[in-house]
């Protein structure tokens, strides 16, 4: 999907984690159980049962005490991303659907490279899914999975979280445009109510949180004039005849705004982190710059 070159650019960063994982596999990431690995982190007093290797005699020959050493224990942490590749996702001259998979796929690389467990869900499908470990061996395939998935039926991001098991102490990215019937055709109040109780539950769950709002050039920037049809993606039997004056472009502007502002607010208030990515911003600028507050310093 990338070229080697990038690759090596995406391998200098890590996702930071508020969390570290409780799973027993060995990984990249630094839990705060002790554990057996060369990274030094303290001394404690021996107590019966500790293992004599652990003893630091130097110290007994200084203090004449006994103390141990201890060492951080790294583990392997899980990244889930539910991804939307519904029809509305189709949409622009770059496809969002494009610039979805191209987010997912070198967020799971740069989480392979550190050892940790990818799942990626289907925001549709929450059944059709692909979990891979073993670092940057297993990226092949993920791309593969990424290549196969096309577009479905509109996707229902409450579910998919509530069906998707018991989630391990990690991170979760959601990356949609969010053009969902919740949020478009119900009030604003309760669309940002359900949001926030899906980043709740998903806090409650001990993930961290990362949105990725999906918008197409075209959709920001409107340059349609005159009397359009406009087809809903998602039913093309419905359809609404608009004139493209002044007017009805500041009314959807002032939508737009409203409805991405909602969504950032119900991520600040929950804890989340969000991030709109629009195609009109090159990708290159997006990873390195945009997302940096994503990464560890």
């Amino acid at each position: 999907m990338f070229d080697q070159g990038y690759y090596d650019r995406l391998a200098r960063l890590k996702l930071a984690l508020d969390k570290k994982s409780t799973a027993s596999m060995q990984g990249g990431r630094k839990s705060t159980r002790k554990g057996n690995s060369a990274e030094f982190s303290d001394f404690r007093e021996y107590m019966p049962g500790d293992d004599i290797r652990s003893i630091d005699w130097n110290a007994y020959a200084r203090l004449d005490r006994l103390y141990v050493k201890e060492y951080m224990e790294e583990k392997e942490s899980t990244i889930h991303f539910f991804l939307d590749l519904s029809r509305s996702m189709e949409y622009g001259e770059k496809k969002k659907s494009d610039l979805a998979r191209e987010l997912t796929a070198a967020l799971s690389y740069i989480s392979l490279l550190n050892q940790d467990h990818v799942i990626i869900i289907d925001g549709s499908a929450p059944e059709r899914r692909f979990s891979v470990t073993g670092g940057k061996a297993g990226y092949r395939n993920l791309e593969s999975f990424l290549e196969r998935t096309g577009p479905s039926v509109p996707a229902d991001f409450f579910r998919a979280v509530k069906n998707s098991g018991k989630l391990h102490a990690g991170l979760t990215i959601l990356v949609s445009d969010f053009f969902s019937e919740d949020f478009i055709n119900g009030d604003g109040e309760k669309g940002n109510a359900e949001f926030s109780q899906m980043i709740k539950y998903l806090r409650y769950m001990k993930q961290k949180v990362i949105i990725l709002q999906v918008l197409a050039k075209e959709e920001t920037d409107i340059t349609l004039t005159g009397t359009c049809n406009l087809i809903d993606s998602e039913n093309p039997d419905s359809k609404i005849r608009v004139t493209m004056d002044a007017e009805t472009v500041a009314r959807y502007n002032k939508g737009l705004k409203d409805f991405t502002g909602g969504i950032r607010t119900s991520c600040e208030k929950n804890g989340a982190s969000y991030h709109l990515c629009n195609t009109a911003v090159s990708f290159d600028r997006i990873i390195f710059n945009e997302l940096r507050d994503i990464y560890e310093r």
